[in-house]
């Protein structure tokens, strides 16, 4: 017999005085629930309950025994209460990870906003442009960007993922303005070592990815942050998401260049989480206020 429900219908016996009143409170047969007492005193080895002329009462041991049960039972109810609270309640630590650029750009200047909203949220942010496990390194959600490969989570876009090919007017007034994806090849091309699409030795153009030209460059590096001032400096040409270099590029420190196929189409920017029928409030939270202020930008 399961233990805790044998538990359950002892202590509701003795409350109600009778197996059957136990029994209509938890649904089941009269029958059933003499068998959960029988094997509780079975496994205990006592007798709990004595039967006068209308009711059980109980034995010495079985008082001692109601004491322990009824504070295990308000534990467990105290526990069940506080995780269905964090489930239809916005509240607790939120672990969140996003790249690094994307989330001090995006992310970190709608966290006030989020907070007002949100008071009961203490939100944990894990900023960092490699890829993190979030089951096994317990966190709640993440912000992705790119094609989603990962069937396991579940996904809302928050929105587009533009692509620019970029470089200083000074690095273009020194080695000319390439016109064609094969000019690359005469170029200096900033490789970001964590892509597997547009890597340190081969940029995809066109909508589909299918246009691969081979590219060199003496810098590489993990951090768009690290390409766009080497950009920046003169260095070379980039090839990054417009929430990295778009701002360089409205100023005039960056020059954006547009060749004869497009840029490749990274495929959108998600908020991703462990695939759940119930995710916790916080997440849900999250998430919503994510897609009302982002869904539908392109970042």
């Amino acid at each position: 017999m399961d233990q805790l429900t044998s538990m359950r219908v002892f202590a509701l016996t003795a409350q109600a005085g009778t197996l059957s009143g136990a029994a209509r409170i938890l649904d089941m047969s009269p029958a059933m629930a003499t068998k959960h007492v029988g094997a509780l005193e079975a496994r205990l080895g006592v007798k709990l309950l004595h039967r006068s002329t209308r009711k059980l009462v109980l034995t010495e041991a079985g008082q001692a025994y109601l004491e322990a049960v009824q504070r295990i039972l308000a534990e467990l109810d105290e526990a069940d209460a506080a995780v269905t609270a964090q489930r239809t309640q916005a509240s607790g630590l939120l672990r969140l990870n996003t790249p690094l650029a994307w989330g001090v750009r995006h992310l970190a200047p709608l966290m006030p906003a989020f907070s007002r909203a949100h008071p009961a949220v203490t939100v944990e942010l894990g900023m960092t442009d490699a890829a993190v496990k979030l089951v096994d390194e317990r966190w709640d959600m993440a912000v992705r960007i790119g094609a989603l490969h990962d069937e396991s989570l579940q996904a809302r876009r928050l929105g587009d993922c533009r692509m620019l090919l970029c470089a200083a007017p000074a690095y273009l007034d020194e080695h000319g303005v390439p016109r064609a994806v094969a000019d690359l090849a005469q170029h200096n091309c900033l490789g970001y070592t964590l892509s597997s699409t547009n890597t340190v030795s081969e940029w995809r153009f066109g909508a589909d990815g299918r246009v691969r030209q081979p590219v060199r460059g003496n810098l590489h590096a993990n951090s768009g942050e690290a390409l766009l001032a080497a950009a920046l400096g003169g260095l070379g040409l980039v090839y990054e998401p417009s929430f990295i270099v778009g701002d360089a590029v409205a100023r005039g420190a960056l020059q954006a260049l547009p060749l004869e196929h497009p840029p490749h189409d990274l495929g959108g920017i998600h908020a991703v989480w462990p695939a759940s029928r119930h995710p916790p409030a916080k997440v849900r939270a999250m998430v919503d206020f994510l897609v009302a202020r982002l869904a539908g930008e392109k970042a």
